[in-house]
């Protein structure tokens, strides 16, 4: 059936690793779907009002964007939309939305585990097990510790809100500065990311991407940290100096670091990260709980049906900013 008004085409981004949504037929009722892959998204987008990025780390969207015709609507099945932006797309009229709110609580949960296993040695009493040595030890209390969140949305206010439940002292770093916050406490400008480095005791790294994030746990901000602080980063490799990051953690100048993203993923098999003690890698997986594609496949036909009954769309991304604003 040719696309209609009221029945747009919508081209579903797919890959040959992943299963398509679930809920193919619920979308097709309301949808003309052309399921393509990155090779054949020039053939497919033509004529399409909307590109539903189910392969949300695919580039494909700039290559074909002279054949986007009649685009009027990205949708993006993930948090971050780094991968997705370029000039031509910002400067467009076309809109772009992400999962925004579907990560917030399984994020928040894995970084609380990340500073538990950390505080009560888990890490430790694994290899230890594995050796079959019996070693007692005194493990760090974690209420009354502090923790500094780079990222003040969503995500970085429901881990912020699940640190505090456990007694954790917490500051936020972001774009816009509040002396009074209530998942927070305050919030403190990104540029002074290294004048509170020294304060933390858990530096959590949940910012999106941008140019103005790019690198922003530098050599100077881990020079002013204690020797004892523990770095978790589950936004994006990209926040961080590797190469820095390495050196601190080899010289001692952090205790450890919890990492679930990288640079390069995946992580390449010679890089010093894996053999490190002080390293603990899992594979980009902070928000991927049971079920989350369902979420992210559900949230898309909420918006589909806003879109074809008023017009309105959630989640809409800041093209200039990299994000959804919140206010």
């Amino acid at each position: 059936m040719p696309a209609t008004a009221n029945r747009p085409k919508v081209v579903i981004l797919t890959s040959p690793d992943v299963a398509p949504p679930y809920n193919l037929d619920a979308l097709g009722g309301q949808a003309e779907l052309v399921i393509t892959d990155a090779a054949g998204l020039a053939d497919a987008i033509p004529g399409a009002q909307v590109l539903f990025l189910w392969d949300f780390f695919s580039t494909a969207l700039r290559e074909a964007w002279d054949h986007a015709d009649s685009l009027r609507w990205v949708h993006v099945a993930a948090a971050g939309v780094d991968s997705l932006l370029f000039d031509e797309l910002r400067q467009s009229g076309v809109l772009v939305t992400n999962a925004h709110g579907a990560f917030d609580g399984p994020i928040a949960e894995f970084v609380l585990a990340s500073i538990l296993a950390h505080d009560k040695q888990i890490h430790a009493s694994k290899y230890l097990q594995r050796q079959n040595v019996w070693k007692h030890r005194e493990v760090q209390r974690t209420a009354g510790q502090n923790a500094l969140v780079v990222g003040t949305g969503g995500i970085g206010r429901a881990t912020a809100r699940l640190l505090k439940a456990v007694g954790m002292d917490v500051l936020g770093v972001g774009r816009t500065v509040r002396e009074e916050d209530p998942d927070f406490n305050k919030v403190v400008s990104s540029s002074e990311l290294a004048a509170y480095a020294g304060w933390a005791d858990h530096l959590v790294l949940i910012a999106p991407l941008t140019e103005d994030t790019r690198g922003i746990l530098s050599a100077e901000v881990l020079a002013r940290m204690k020797p004892t602080a523990h770095i978790v980063n589950v936004g994006r490799g990209a926040l961080v100096d590797e190469k820095a990051l390495f050196q601190a953690l080899h010289e001692g100048q952090v205790a450890a670091a919890s990492l679930d993203v990288f640079n390069e993923e995946p992580l390449p098999a010679d890089h010093p990260f894996w053999s490190m003690g002080n390293v603990h890698v899992s594979a980009h997986m902070s928000g991927d709980v049971v079920g989350w594609r369902d979420t992210l496949a559900g949230q898309f036909e909420t918006n589909l049906g806003l879109w074809l009954s008023s017009g309105t769309l959630i989640n809409k991304v800041d093209k200039k900013l990299g994000y959804v604003t919140t206010g």
